[in-house]
């Protein structure tokens, strides 16, 4: 057989297959949305518990669900940002600004989420237009890690003392240049539509390294860092809408 006509029943056997497939696919059951805000570091080069919002630095995130019931979600989530740390932007206590560590990363996240939503109203069932919503999951996150001790007062802390020690022991340290990460968050979902929503998530991230800013035996071993996020963003809902309804036909 000519290798032109195999080559053209080969497409159209493709094509074929990939429309039927299509449409055996059910997109009602899926979701997918974006969001942008602000990332936040928390960890040894900031006093509050809360996390440096003195360094604040952007962040965006894009993700697909697949809705499992009114209730459950499972969501693939995949985020970019930067954390950042100062030493310099606290005046108290005084010895911060003598130790005058910084740092800065790129941040990527992939996850893997299960969502709860509260009101069973993944699907507006209840036609409620708010539904808060828990979600918790793992996954991971990808450094460049870039500390900067070079400020450092060496005079205020005196020789061989234990920050000096502590900085020869991180400098030694490899750098993660990846890190598991346990997400745990809340958010809450506004629907202006059937199929379209507003969301606003806090979402924090649990790590099991003190070395997210490059320092750990000159400023708090004893402490983990973390890193969060605040985000609004866009959800939308395959199959929700109504679409145009079908004339009645009267007889």
């Amino acid at each position: 057989m000519n290798k032109s006509i195999l080559a053209t029943v080969f497409v159209a056997s493709l094509f074929g297959n990939i429309t039927f497939s299509s449409a055996q696919l059910n997109l009602a059951n899926w979701q997918i949305g974006a969001n942008a805000g602000i990332f936040v570091y928390q960890g040894d080069l900031t006093p509050s518990r809360l996390g440096s919002y003195r360094t604040l630095e952007p962040g965006f995130g894009l993700y697909i669900s697949r809705i499992l019931s009114p209730s459950f979600i499972l969501r693939t989530n995949l985020a970019r940002g930067k954390i950042r740390g100062n030493d310099a932007a606290y005046d108290k206590p005084t010895w911060r600004q003598q130790r005058n560590f910084n740092f800065t990363s790129p941040v990527t996240e992939i996850s893997e989420l299960l969502v709860w939503n509260i009101l069973k109203n993944n699907s507006n069932e209840t036609g409620r237009r708010f539904s808060p919503y828990l979600f918790g999951g793992a996954g991971i996150s990808f450094l460049k890690i870039n500390r900067d001790y070079s400020n450092l007062n060496t005079a205020f802390f005196g020789d061989g003392s234990d920050l000096q020690n502590g900085l020869t022991a991180d400098i030694g340290h490899q750098l993660p240049k990846r890190m598991l990460v346990l997400p745990l968050g809340v958010g809450v979902e506004y629907y202006i539509s059937p199929a379209m929503a507003l969301t606003a998530e806090t979402n924090f991230r649990y790590t099991f390294t003190d070395y997210l800013d490059g320092f750990s035996q000159s400023a708090n071993p004893a402490r983990k860092d973390s890193y969060h996020s605040n985000t609004v963003g866009l959800v939308y809902k395959f199959g929700q809408n109504k679409g145009l309804a079908c004339p009645t036909m009267k007889y």
